[in-house]
């Protein structure tokens, strides 16, 4: 059984349909996937040391790249927040990292939610990028449920170069994404 990357069937499939769908004039129009960012907010769970650093852990196994802790830039009474104070963790994937990450995404990770039946149309906004919010991070096969002692949630934004919602939505749907059917 040959199994095809995302990054092939970008090249093989998607660039020549989506040519001809939409009548680009030049290879280089068409869409592209300029880079992944995955973030987690910690919030309360930033004031206890060790949760948080196990999260730090956790998104590092599942990126496979060493993320970044981003902190308040302001505090916010309401929230609990200082200034400076770690809430949240992100890493920014590209390359081929970034296609790596998108495989596992698409062929393995979104099979594995519970009760999943699709990405909603309404996570594709108007220029184009995809955003995912990923309640429970064990969906994820580096992850082993077993050891787990916090479960968090995550967000994935996938950034591209599609002009509008409409491109974006076709770009994803050719490239893998199982985006809901109006």
């Amino acid at each position: 059984m040959n199994v095809v990357s995302t990054k092939e069937k970008y090249i093989k499939t998607v660039v020549p349909e989506m040519e001809s769908k939409f009548g680009y004039g030049n290879i280089m129009a068409v869409p592209k996937i300029y880079k992944v960012v995955v973030n987690v907010g910690i919030g309360k769970i930033g004031r206890e040391g060790d949760k948080a650093q196990e999260i730090f852990e956790y998104v590092k196994v599942i990126t496979g790249q060493k993320p970044v802790k981003t902190k308040a830039k302001k505090a916010i009474a309401g929230f609990k927040t200082r200034e400076g104070m770690e809430v949240g963790i992100k890493v920014t994937l590209r390359g081929e990292r970034m296609w790596s990450f998108i495989d596992r995404l698409i062929n393995v990770t979104l099979s594995r939610t519970r009760d999943f039946q699709g990405i909603p149309v309404s996570s594709v906004d108007s220029s184009g990028n995809l955003n995912i919010g990923i309640r429970e991070h064990i969906i994820f096969p580096e992850v082993s449920p077993e050891h787990v002692k916090t479960i968090f949630g995550l967000q994935i934004t996938v950034t591209s170069t599609a002009k509008n919602n409409k491109e974006g939505m076709e770009f994803y749907r050719l490239l893998g994404f199982p985006i809901k059917k109006n």
